[in-house]
């Protein structure tokens, strides 16, 4: 059995699942021990409407988990996402006292880029540095005993609602469970999808889940850009269940077994079965049908998606292209229909350097939670548990400043 101290767990709290996943931090790096996984009934577009049924699914998955990993699970990095989540970048500036920058001079520029009028109704869920000037000199990563009179901070803050949160947290409390820390969903999918190399000639990482569409921009080893998008595979499930006049339980079992994101793919003699409501017999249609479905849907995803980081003014910079991941992107087709969309390389994104149950979660679904034990196991010195409204989460720099630098640069 795995010493406890040595236990890493990511909750990924999904629109369509939770997924709870179990890591052990060694020497080689981190060994996957084990994953629980439940259908999500308390949740809409990723934010919890339903606590009862939250806790309900999160205790599945969690016994699911502990009975895999052979030990019990009582602390957990959480996952949040949602249309409420904004992030913005930020800019601060301060004069250096000693001529040589220290810790707390860092402190005090990060504190000075943070300072900007946030709404009583949202928090702070990071502050992530992109880069450092000190005088003229910029690109920066760690500025800390250089020379100069003026250090300016370019940081990316990321903010969410406060209730949003603090459903995440009572329903991982009311489970049992003390929450560490709170992630960022497509912050947490990119540790576990992307390479440095494509954080630093630039990467757009889209993660389309069931309820919403995560972007994340990285550029020069830095995150750019964050947003979050109201539309996901639930949608085009939707869509399959009004078109083809079935169960919206059916619904999804033709779209995972049968789905093509494009049409010009399928065979024009393939068919499927498709169960009618009211107990009417079932019907054989022409699986050209369902991609004519499938395919504008997708494709207004990806538009929306591609507008997003053009007005964001990013879509210059994407010299690694795209990098998709979640539970929808297993559908037969996505891939190739980004790539026509997006005119740039397209890969889908699965959990890379980890190490044990590696087939088990080597699927673009499970990125969240994969990303979420390797966030947490780079946070591990964390104490204490996440406390609700607290506004800022990241306020003693001093001490994670070593750690941010190494985590995303």
């Amino acid at each position: 059995m795995a010493k406890q101290s040595n236990i890493v767990v990511g909750l990924d709290i999904g629109t369509t699942k939770i997924c709870v996943i179990v890591g052990e931090v060694t020497e080689n790096g981190i060994d996957i021990i084990g994953i629980g996984t439940h259908p999500s009934k308390g949740l809409r577009k990723g934010v919890v409407v339903n606590i009862d049924s939250t806790v309900a699914s999160i205790q599945k998955a969690l016994e699911e988990a502990e009975l895999m990993a052979g030990c019990q699970i009582t602390k957990v990095f959480a996952g949040i996402a949602g249309g409420h989540i904004k992030g913005f970048n930020s800019h601060g500036v301060i004069a250096i006292k000693d001529g040589e920058v220290t810790p707390q001079d860092v402190r005090r520029v990060i504190d000075a880029a943070k300072a900007v009028a946030i709404p009583m109704d949202r928090e702070v869920i990071h502050v992530i540095p992109q880069e450092f000037i000190v005088d003229d000199q910029d690109g920066i990563m760690d500025p800390i005993g250089m020379s100069g009179v003026r250090l300016e901070a370019k940081v990316h803050i990321v903010t969410g609602a406060v209730t949003s949160a603090q459903n995440i947290i009572r329903s991982a409390n009311r489970a049992g469970l003390d929450v560490v820390d709170i992630a960022l969903q497509q912050l947490a999918s990119s540790e576990a999808t992307l390479a440095p190399d494509e954080k630093e000639l630039g990467v757009a990482l889209v993660d389309i889940g069931g309820g919403t569409t995560d972007i994340a921009v990285f550029h020069g080893g830095s995150l750019k850009h964050t947003a979050v998008l109201a539309v996901g595979g639930n949608h085009i499930t939707s869509d399959i269940a009004v078109g083809l006049r079935t169960p919206m339980v059916e619904a999804e079992k033709i779209k995972r077994k049968y789905g093509c994101a494009l049409t010009s793919k399928i065979q024009k003699d393939e068919t499927i079965e498709v169960p009618s409501v009211g107990g009417r017999k079932p019907r054989v249609l022409s699986r050209q049908i369902l991609g004519e479905i499938i395919e504008p849907r997708v494709q207004e995803i990806f538009e929306l998606v591609q507008s997003e980081i053009a007005e964001a003014g990013y879509d210059s910079l994407l010299t690694s292209g795209i990098v998709l991941t979640g539970g929808a992107v297993m559908m037969d087709g996505m891939t190739e229909l980004a790539e026509q969309i997006f005119n740039l390389p397209v890969r889908r994104g699965i959990p890379r350097g980890i190490g044990g149950l590696v087939d088990v979660v080597s699927s673009p679904m499970y990125a969240t939670g994969v990303g979420l034990v390797i966030y947490g196991s780079r946070h591990q010195g964390s104490e204490g548990r996440f406390r609700v409204g607290e506004r800022n989460v990241f306020s003693k720099v001093v001490k994670v400043f070593r750690k941010w630098v190494e985590e995303f640069f």
